[in-house]
């Protein structure tokens, strides 16, 4: 009826921006572990996550989906896969805040909806709008201009983008359910994480249980990571596309916020004009986006 339809696009509302809102803190909330090695932090990521993964697991009862990938070795492959990506965002990501590059993500999080158009107009052969070609353009020519006025090409930025446009299109053509595939990226990525910590226990630099306040925060990893996770999950399949694809600079926003005037991070003019780009390019592509059908 339409009162559920509106009650189930208002909750789907609600949970967007709750995991939006959610990934803005993860600036503020990271550089409380500058202190620690972004390895370990990665691979407690992985470890807290799997319990609140397996429980939203039990409750949907899926955990048959789990046996099937287990089962196929194209589907095991394409997760070893997507979990490497994984690996990559969250590492990269940890270690920015760590060293004050936290600008560079937010703008990682800004150009990804604009890899993503570039990504479906090459591989999956998606039609593109004439303002969706004049925003990637824009983007570009921001990522251009910062690099030839700061003389470094801005590849944190760019890596963090790309990396996080890879594992969409795989999770997007992967018929594994979200839940179940964040579980078994996870666990994947716990049998990982034993090495790392092993190895940091070894070598005397283990910061897990140095301290109750770095341990806290370690263990909050998991739910810091998942709960976002599944808050977007279900909104997805509540609101429409172009809503969430809307809610989704919230992040980014919260982010760049944060980096200026809680981290202290300097802004350059060259910066600066480069996020100009960016953001005229994505009002560009979003007033692009409200144009065409509305997708649900």
């Amino acid at each position: 009826s339409t009162s559920d339809e509106a009650a189930s696009n208002r909750s789907g509302i609600v949970f967007a921006l709750i995991a939006y809102v959610s990934w803005g803190t993860y600036a503020a909330f990271f550089a409380l572990l500058a202190h620690v090695n972004a390895l370990e932090v990665v691979a407690h990521r992985a470890f807290w996550s799997i319990p609140i993964a397996a429980a939203v697991m039990l409750f949907m009862g899926r955990t048959q989906d789990v046996i099937r990938v287990m089962k196929t070795p194209k589907l095991l492959a394409l997760m070893c896969l997507t979990t490497l990506l994984v690996t990559i965002s969250w590492g990269v990501f940890v270690w920015a805040i760590a060293v004050g590059r936290t600008l560079e993500t937010s703008l990682a999080f800004y150009i990804n909806p604009l890899l993503n158009v570039a990504v479906g107009y090459l591989v999956l052969r998606e039609k593109m709008t004439k303002l969706q070609f004049v925003a990637i353009a824009l983007a570009v020519a921001g990522v251009a201009y910062q690099t030839w006025e700061l003389g470094v090409f801005p590849w944190l930025s760019v890596i963090l983008g790309a990396a996080f446009s890879a594992y969409g299109f795989l999770r997007k053509t992967i018929d594994v359910g979200p839940v179940q595939g964040f579980f078994v990226e996870s666990f994947i990525l716990s049998v990982l994480g034993l090495g790392v910590v092993g190895w940091l226990g070894l070598h005397e630099s283990l910061s897990f249980g140095s301290d109750w306040k770095t341990t806290a925060l370690l263990l909050a990893c998991g739910p810091m990571t998942a709960v976002p996770l599944m808050f977007f999950a279900s909104a997805a399949r509540r609101i429409r596309f172009s809503t969430l694809g809307l809610l989704q600079y919230i992040a980014p926003s919260m982010l760049f916020l944060t980096a200026v005037f809680v981290l202290k991070e300097p802004l350059q003019h060259a910066q600066l004009v480069t996020f100009g780009f960016i953001w005229t390019a994505l009002a560009i592509y979003t007033w692009s986006s409200l144009r065409q059908p509305a997708a649900s």
